[in-house]
């Protein structure tokens, strides 16, 4: 795709794909797709209202016998197919995912693409290893054995920051299990979501097993999770939003997966790299222009290495460069709106009445100043309960601050209601095992911070939420496990019957 013309006959026929067909919404609401790096509408599209949801819902459900039916190999043959599309259109998507979002195309290409190749790929495999516990005599008159089936239509919802990614991270698991899935994307950010969708037609996965709904949450996103015929709900989003989903869906008693907000410490004990420091904290705190719920955020350095770390990190973001996201050389893309980066620099400047702005703190201007970009910013001097360290501000800002003991050090840490991820550094075996050990976090690096892979578990503890995705333990979320036991003495009259009538 080379430019924003073709991305609108791409998308004419809508931005619904239901039962394997793009169609219009029928709300009556168009909603603009913008480039936030320019502010320019790259697509228009009329938004889903409840009757969109209804049909997909509906076309999931119809999809649903034939493909929890199928053999896992079959599921694995057409996810594999599903994996090689991907991989023969990634230029699109990286330009696509690009081009809604404001992303580096660096970023896009090296990591957001390739990532969810690779993600398709691990499902594919993992599509054949839905393993229960092996066949045994318990009791001696009865063979047991654990089923996991498929739970049904799977009704999901997903952010803006990672349009691509998510929608992997929703639908793959969820359809290697067996179920079929009802997806609404951010309806700012849905353009990969639904190439994503077509790409798994063209690789021969059935009609109606992976469907997209964009419309407005209020509307598209209530009436999905609502659904009397959706069984689970997956949601990435913020903490606030979170607690809602949450509401609709317990009081229809659905299952429920939450990916919620983030406050990501890094901790740097005085053994540490400092260069090691330096370059993590910058590289964590910056990627995805730091809309990402597991960037790190505040940085607690023990005193010893406070100013050198201070330094290090302002003269480092200094050389960031910002730019159009489709140079190759640049660095850092703008925020996914103006209105986003008006409320990342909300909370620096309201800080900047208790705390230091180190460096940036500010929108550039000249030829950037028609996007919504925002300067790196470091912030020292914050106080552990000020706004800044405590909210989550998904913006290109980091907050550093000192401690003196390690138990400090990890007590602030965990000061705060989320638990998504962290990192600590250390050349010290048992200190970062002891990191490990005591932060409440889902994820605990140790010496770098950010990387994911398909193998291993993604989600939270506190007010960052429950449920896993990617690696095999997401599979607890889409799979019911099934106690089939068998009686092996072929006798009509049990021992155990005695307990309801007659004697021994």
């Amino acid at each position: 795709m080379g430019n924003g013309i073709q991305v609108r006959d791409r998308f004419a026929d809508g931005a619904q794909y239901i039962g394997g067909k793009l169609r219009p919404g029928t709300s009556g609401r168009h909603h603009d797709v913008v480039n936030p790096a320019t502010g320019e509408t790259v697509h228009t599209y009329e938004l889903a209202g409840t009757a969109d949801v209804d049909a997909a819902v509906a076309a999931a459900r119809e999809a649903f016998p034939g493909w929890s039916g199928a053999t896992p190999a079959e599921r694995a043959e057409a996810m594999h197919r599903f994996a090689a599309v991907l991989a023969e259109q990634a230029d699109d998507f990286a330009y696509v995912e690009s081009l809604q979002c404001g992303k580096p195309i660096k970023l896009a290409t090296e990591f957001d693409v390739p990532g969810t190749i690779d993600n398709t790929s691990f499902f594919a495999g993992a599509a054949r290893h839905l393993e229960g516990k092996s066949a045994a005599e318990y009791d001696g008159d009865h063979t047991s054995y654990v089923r996991r089936e498929a739970i049904g239509v799977i009704g999901s919802i997903a952010p803006w920051n990672y349009p691509l990614q998510m929608a992997a991270w929703k639908i793959l698991p969820a359809v290697a299990a067996g179920n079929t899935i009802v997806l609404k994307p951010a309806e700012i950010t849905p353009l990969t979501s639904l190439m994503f969708a077509q790409a798994a037609t063209e690789a021969g996965i059935p009609d109606g097993v992976i469907n997209i709904v964009t419309g407005a949450g209020k509307d598209a996103g209530e009436h999905l999770v609502g659904h009397p015929d959706v069984v689970m709900t997956s949601f990435t989003g913020s903490t606030a939003v979170g607690k809602r989903v949450a509401e609709i869906a317990t009081s229809t008693v659905k299952r429920l997966h939450l990916e919620l907000g983030g406050k990501a410490p890094f901790v740097v004990f005085d053994d540490a790299d400092l260069e090691a420091a330096v370059n993590g904290a910058v590289a964590g705190a910056l990627i995805n222009t730091g809309q990402d719920c597991t960037a790190a955020t505040r940085a607690y350095v023990q005193r010893p290495l406070y100013d050198a770390f201070v330094q290090g990190v302002a003269a480092l973001m200094e050389t960031v460069r910002l730019g159009d996201p489709f140079d190759p050389s640049t660095d850092l893309g703008p925020l996914i709106s103006h209105a986003q980066r008006d409320r990342v620099a909300g909370f620096v400047e309201r800080a900047r009445a208790y705390a230091t702005v180190v460096t940036g703190g500010e929108a550039p201007g000249g030829e950037l100043a028609a996007g919504a970009y925002y300067r790196p910013t470091l912030v020292a001097g914050a106080a552990q309960d000020s706004e800044i360290v405590q909210s989550e501000i998904f913006g290109p800002v980091l907050v550093v601050l000192p401690f003196d003991t390690d138990d400090e050090g990890i007590r602030l840490a965990n000061d705060t209601p989320y638990g998504l991820a962290a990192s600590a550094w250390s050349r010290d075996l048992y200190r970062a095992n002891r990191a490990t050990r005591e932060i409440k976090a889902g994820c605990v690096w140790i010496n770098d911070h950010i990387p994911i892979i398909s193998e291993m578990p993604h989600g939270g503890y506190k007010a960052s939420g429950f449920g896993k995705d990617m690696s095999s333990y997401s599979f607890e979320e889409y799979t019911q496990v099934k106690h089939v036991m068998y009686d092996n003495t072929a006798v009509a009259r049990k021992d155990w019957h005695r307990t309801i009538f007659g004697d021994r």
